[in-house]
């Protein structure tokens, strides 16, 4: 093997193994969202506090072992785990924006009387919707939820990603303008930015975008600070 072939050979197999992931997380995509949507089914003729999940990839699991190794299953167990049976209705979507939580998950809210609603959306529109509109959707999806919601802020991007670390402080800002948001509104803020840092070895699947289950497990953690916090669940519930 002549120099520099070596290194070719190195990042070919790197992109290969990344792209293998993609394929997987893709697959995971479909599968997932035909196991939420046969839980939908027959969650609401069910008793128990009702839980209703707004959001994206991360609510449906992607990149998690199995749908309830995302952060809805951990949460859901760690509820569960207090004695209390919790129903959980998830009407998140993968590859979700601001604008499809507006016009299509909310208003399937209609009707319902849940315990809880948590929504974590925005990742998405990072480099998809403009600043303004971005800041603008949030500002509709958190003055439309109901009383009893917490609103999840977003993990900050670093030098993984190359564009990671140019977009780092735009999503602080964005993590502010929920934080400052959901406060007028006297909502609750999973800080899952606090939570889910680097380093990151270890909890990534492997398109090395959406977390793993022990990165998912930094997510629930965030939210059931939470919801301690908002007396939701007490101080026994844990993910682990």
């Amino acid at each position: 093997m002549r120099w520099g072939e070596a290194d070719r050979t190195s990042s070919r197999l790197a992109v290969q193994r990344w792209l293998d992931g993609v394929a997987y997380v893709d697959v995971q995509a479909r599968t997932y969202a035909d196991y939420w949507t046969q839980q939908n089914s027959h969650v609401l003729t069910g008793s128990g506090p009702l839980w209703v999940v707004l959001g994206d990839s991360t609510a449906q699991g992607l990149g998690a072992s199995s749908p309830l190794h995302g952060y809805v299953g951990q949460v859901l167990n760690a509820l569960r785990r207090t004695g209390t049976p919790w129903r959980v209705l998830n009407l998140s979507r993968s590859g979700a924006q601001t604008r499809h939580v507006l016009d299509d998950q909310l208003p399937l809210l209609e009707g319902l009387q849940p315990a809880l609603v948590t929504c974590g959306i925005g990742s998405n529109d990072i480099l998809a919707t403009p600043p303004k509109r971005f800041r603008d959707h949030l500002k509709q999806v958190i003055g439309r939820l109901p009383a009893t919601s917490v609103v999840m802020d977003l993990t900050v991007p670093d030098r993984l990603w190359r564009v990671g670390g140019a977009v780092s402080p735009y999503v602080a800002g964005i993590n502010q303008h929920i934080s400052t948001t959901a406060t007028d509104r006297g909502l609750p803020v999973a800080e899952v930015s606090r939570h889910a840092r680097p380093p990151w070895r270890g909890m990534l699947a492997p398109d090395n975008f959406h977390p793993n289950n022990l990165g998912y497990r930094r997510h629930a953690d965030a939210l059931l600070m939470a919801l301690q916090a908002s007396g939701v669940c007490g101080p026994s519930a844990s993910s682990r």
